[in-house]
């Protein structure tokens, strides 16, 4: 067991009051819920909980708080366990608060172009729903076949479609949230202005589950665009391709996504799904997608980015002229973070820069990978500078791996900051980079930080040993 030595244990007479407060049918202690709740996607990282509860209402929410608060037990707040940061890993035991039984869409309101959801909607099943009245809820991350919109609050999801559209963020108008002494309070709503005290839900969004669990959520949805076009353009260098995306940019198109992939991230997902892709021996890619209401308009801005693109030393330009090879390709695009992580042992890093800055990124990644002996892998979001950089062990030893990983991702951090970049675009900090938010944020900010954490959670349960070092 994992329990830390600041927080009591769960007993059984917790227990029993955790199935009086929900129902004993959402209270689990058998070892198969226990080792599901262990981990998530980060790593091969596993910290298994002392009980998993899976409350239906806010109220239940609200009552597996107070137990917790009152007998000093340590809350994971959990959703589709889809992170990639350990933001879900129970470290010190206790209970994980499973939202995945509060699933309801409850509203969509076509009049104001709005939604009311619960946090344990899977992100797809809720896009597919508000495509059905020509709707469109634009946060698009790889997991969203299986991830939950309120791990995506937690995280403030991105995804490819941010370029254009925002991310997360842009779309939370209002949050109902329970804070971790299970007192319940309400933010927001179907506003698009809203300067009535302190921003309380956008403070929320992006902390990690550390200050209230998301209980319900006021999405802002816009029309659902009618055409788009999707361009697969290769190039012979990787320097090429990541100075294309700024002048792309700079010449007055915004694409609603624009991803880099490098050749060996081609490689891995074309093996691990047992297919080809066009042109997959050339250095890198950019996969490029325009879309909007007037068709013309869009080929217009798709020819214009075919000739900065081959201007820029694309060798090719390779057009997607049907929905079934449009889905190929994203399909390719969201196997890469699966594809590349089933090759070996492998630590993934999600860096940020201002787009302009994404070849000496890229660049220097290499640089720093090459003086350490290490591979890396690249992809991301190159149109809003987010770079997923991805390190495998492959057939170093040990303790070379050992040896060389930490100072080589502290080398590719400070190399991200000094571009005026941050350490995580979209992944969050959660468990496995915490120890490394000194390099990105001052004393002042980092002690201002953890001040708010002590404001909604003097006691410290809830999801503890995340964010701060």
């Amino acid at each position: 067991m994992n329990r830390h030595s600041s927080f009591d244990p769960v007993t059984d007479d917790i227990i029993t009051a955790l199935k009086k407060a929900v129902g004993k049918e959402n209270v689990q202690t058998d070892a198969e819920a226990l080792e599901l709740c262990a981990s998530d996607e980060t790593e091969d990282l596993a910290f298994q909980p002392e009980v998993v509860a899976s409350p239906e209402t806010a109220e239940g929410v609200c009552r597996i708080l107070r137990i917790a608060w009152e007998n000093n037990i340590p809350v994971t707040p959990r959703g589709g366990g889809t992170g990639l940061s350990g933001g879900a890993l129970p470290v010190c035991g206790g209970i994980v608060l499973s939202t995945m039984k509060l699933n309801r869409i409850l509203e969509i309101d076509q009049k104001n172009l709005m939604a009311v959801v619960e946090p344990g909607v899977i992100t797809q099943e809720f896009q597919e729903e508000v495509e059905k009245v020509g709707l469109f809820y634009p946060p698009d991350p790889a997991s969203r076949g299986s991830c939950f919109l309120g791990g995506n609050l937690a995280e403030c999801a991105g995804g490819p479609r941010a370029v254009k559209y925002g991310v997360t963020k842009d779309y939370v108008t209002g949050v109902e949230a329970v804070m971790p002494d299970g007192t319940l309070i309400h933010h927001g709503g179907k506003l698009l202005k809203n300067v009535t005290g302190y921003n309380l839900t956008q403070l929320i969004i992006g902390s990690e589950g550390t200050l209230a669990v998301i209980t319900k959520i006021y999405l802002k949805l816009l029309p659902l665009p009618r055409y788009r076009q999707t361009l697969l353009i290769p190039f012979a260098s990787l320097e090429a391709s990541a100075q294309t995306v700024p002048a792309i940019m700079n010449a007055g198109i915004v694409p609603s996504a624009l991803e880099l992939m490098e050749r060996d991230a081609v490689k891995m997902a074309e093996k691990h799904l047992s297919t080809t892709f066009p042109s997959s021996d050339a250095a890198a890619h950019l996969l490029i997608e325009i879309d909007g209401n007037d068709i013309s308009t869009i080929e217009k801005a798709s020819e214009q980015v075919c000739e900065i693109a081959l201007k820029e030393g694309a060798t090719d330009v390779l057009l997607a002229d049907t929905s079934a090879k449009q889905q190929e390709l994203w399909d390719l695009r969201r196997a890469l973070g699966e594809a590349v992580k089933s090759v070996s042992i492998y630590k993934e890093e999600d860096t940020v820069v201002p787009r302009y800055n994404l070849v000496p990124l890229l660049l220097g990644v290499k640089e720093i990978s090459k003086r350490y002996g290490i591979t890396t892998v690249c992809y991301g979001h190159a149109g809003d500078g987010n770079l997923h950089v991805n390190i495998l062990k492959m057939d170093m030893s040990e303790t070379e791996w050992t040896d060389n990983l930490d100072p080589a991702i502290e080398e590719i951090f400070k190399l991200t900051v000094s571009l005026g970049g941050m350490i995580s675009g979209e992944h969050g900090i959660g468990y496995v980079q915490r120890k490394y938010l000194p390099l990105a944020i001052s004393e002042t900010e980092l002690d201002l930080m953890k001040r708010l954490k002590q404001v909604f959670d003097k006691k410290g349960i809830l999801n503890p040993s995340k964010i701060f070092p």
